[in-house]
């Protein structure tokens, strides 16, 4: 076999690999999803991230929006501060009253919007956004939190399809909080409410504490996340180098044939 049909299945191989690895990145990276920090167990506090990917190459996510299901209402939604972002928080006047603490409450977080106001999460990067949530409800085994995704390019996604059981995926699946059996703690392994939280519950819980520490787990969690971006992306940099080696195997053993 002459050393030009070598480097020619070698450089196909290559393309093939390359294009596995690509695909198999976007798939991990696809959706905006939710994920929490610790445990979410029913009726405690939780922290948790939601984590969007840009899923274009030539526009930049400038907006999120994540609902909040009103059916079984939290009493407190309570977003960390994202550089780069400006955070609004959107309550809505609930049927029934929930009680809290002793304290009935007539409203609920329905919304909270993240709008860019620098350059937003560019092609290639993702972004993850730390929510402290509770209580959380004691009768559901999950809290779907339909998503809306805006690009600078004016295209929406709408994250809102909910998964049925026994089928495929949906094309665009909405972020889901699969919440664990209660504990006997009812703060579990997030963070509570505090003072800050004042426009979510209209009361101080006094879990100013929990609120700090968890604060500093969700900015760990950016940072293993985005640590491991960052070797994915090595790694497909490192296989276009090798297939950029073989191509110029390739023209140069055309070359010598010639």
């Amino acid at each position: 076999m002459s050393v030009s049909r070598i480097s020619t299945r070698a450089a196909l191989a290559g393309g093939i690999a390359l294009s596995s690895v690509v695909l198999l990145s976007g798939t991990a990276f696809a959706h905006v999803s939710v994920q929490p920090l610790g445990e979410a167990a029913k009726g405690s506090y939780a922290t948790v991230n939601i984590k969007v990917p840009n899923e274009r190459d030539n526009a930049s996510t400038v907006k999120l929006e994540v609902n909040f299901p009103l059916d079984h209402p939290l009493a407190s939604v309570m977003p960390q501060p994202v550089p780069g972002w400006k955070a609004e928080v959107t309550k809505s006047k609930l049927d029934k009253p929930l009680e809290l603490h002793g304290k009935k409450i007539n409203e609920a977080v329905s919304k909270v919007t993240w709008t860019a106001d620098g350059k937003g999460i560019e092609p290639g990067f993702f972004q993850t956004f730390p929510l402290s949530l509770g209580q959380l409800p004691e009768d559901a085994d999950q809290l779907v939190l339909k998503s809306v995704q805006t690009y600078s390019n004016k295209e929406v996604v709408r994250w809102i399809e909910e998964q049925k059981e026994g089928a495929e995926e949906p094309q665009n699946p909405a972020p889901v909080l699969k919440l664990s059996a209660a504990s006997d703690d009812h703060h579990g392994g997030g963070a509570a409410p505090s003072a800050t939280a004042s426009a979510s519950t209209g009361e101080k819980d006094g879990h100013d504490d929990k609120a700090g520490d968890h604060g500093k787990d969700a900015v760990a969690s950016s940072s293993s996340s985005s640590s491991d971006t960052t070797a994915r992306i090595l790694g497909v940099v490192g296989i276009l180098v090798g297939v950029a080696g073989v191509a110029f195997g390739v023209l140069a053993g055309r070359r010598r044939s010639a």
